[in-house]
């Protein structure tokens, strides 16, 4: 049967019915757990937050199912010409772009106010999944063929840099680091490259904004300042701890609805979460985001064409970085930086990012029997 469905073309319905509802049904439970928890934020209010983020899911959602039955071929064709957008519209952020809690990262384009970088995140998987698909597996090892797809990475992260955001651009390179590592490039040129990267720290610490500099002494000392840069993460870990086992209670948390928790609709909503409902809520969460992970990997292995592979691997790879980061920032465990909690953390172009990445993952399972030549002439 699947070599069949790898020979022909499915229509729109077949490709609709090939969706992963497993994966969908997880994806609504993570998104409802959002709307929730945005709901105790406003102390029992759809406005301003649960509403407007519910809109946005039902706009993710639909545009998730439209990516995930197109054919596969068509993003593959798409994807350098979707990353020159994002790098352009990079661009546009450092001539016109709006400013925010000191730093330039925003579009506002009246109906959204866009966010270009978290485009980047996955325009730079497609891109870099297009290119290492395209090559020959006995040239990737050779220094020349990764010129091109290490100024694919570098080129939007420096744009980003000067925004600034570090704690994107710590995502893209991690996440780009995975692709290349799945693509084939050996372990000992990563090895020389962190190398380099530890070497180089002395001298890149000249180069932080003294804000991030502060993110990173509060990290080492958090009562260096409890006051002013250290007091978002000893109000993060007293709710934590506040909550215990089981909680307070669904908007019974004295931090978060006393307002002592800062930012607690988007950079710190999973303290809220840990307060009102206990580790037994965080660990359920959490387990959650492991089995989007785990469906994301297996969709990867299952995939038979190489783009379609790197693709799943590296929207899986983004989506765990997401939660990862954002779940040890608030509990300590590495410097505060500004990445959101996917789809329970409130923002826009954040949620329809995830949305439109769980889109080609879906589509990399609705096509994974499909074969695609290496060389993109013969498509």
């Amino acid at each position: 049967m699947a070599s069949e469905i790898g020979k022909k073309e499915l229509t729109l319905t077949q490709k609709f019915w090939q969706l992963n509802w497993g994966l969908i049904l997880i994806i609504s439970l993570v998104a409802s757990v959002g709307f929730a928890m945005l709901y105790s934020a406003a102390e029992g209010s759809w406005d301003p937050w649960a509403s407007r983020q519910a809109v946005r899911f039902g706009m993710g959602f639909f545009l998730m199912v439209v990516i995930a039955v197109i054919d596969i071929k068509f993003w593959m064709r798409l994807s350098y010409i979707l990353y020159g957008i994002g790098f352009l519209l990079l661009v546009a952020v450092e001539v016109f772009g709006q400013v925010g809690m000191g730093a330039q990262r925003w579009i506002d384009l009246k109906v959204i106010v866009l966010q270009p970088s978290e485009i980047m995140k996955i325009a730079l998987v497609l891109a870099l999944a297009r290119y290492f698909h395209g090559i020959p597996i006995e040239d990737i090892g050779r220094i020349r063929t990764l010129i091109i797809p290490l100024l694919l990475v570098f080129l939007p992260i420096g744009l980003i840099l000067k925004q600034p955001d570090l704690g994107t651009s710590l995502m893209l390179v991690a996440g780009s680091g995975v692709i290349f590592f799945l693509a084939g490039v050996r372990i000992w040129k990563f090895a020389l490259v962190i190398v380099g990267v530890l070497a180089s720290l002395p001298v890149a610490w000249n180069y932080l904004h003294p804000y991030q500099q502060n993110r990173v002494l509060t990290f080492l000392d958090p009562e260096r300042d409890p006051l002013g840069a250290g007091y978002h993460i000893m109000q993060s870990k007293i709710a934590m701890g506040a909550g215990g086992m089981f909680g307070k209670g669904f908007m019974q948390g004295s931090q978060s609805q006393l307002k002592f928790l800062p930012e607690k609709q988007t950079d710190f909503i999973f303290t809220m979460l840990a307060e009102e409902i206990g580790l037994v809520g965080g660990l359920g969460l959490m387990g959650l985001y492991a089995l989007l992970m785990i469906y994301g990997t297996f969709i990867a292995v299952r995939c038979r064409n190489h783009f379609g592979r790197l693709t799943a691997l590296g929207v899986t790879t983004t989506f765990s970085l997401y939660a990862f980061i954002n779940i040890a920032m608030v509990m300590g465990v590495i410097p505060v930086v500004g990445v959101p909690l996917p789809m329970v953390s409130y923002g826009g172009t954040a949620m329809l990012t995830v949305m439109i990445g769980f889109g080609l993952l879906m589509n990399c399972y609705v096509h994974r029997d499909m074969r695609i030549p290496r060389n993109w002439r013969e498509m």
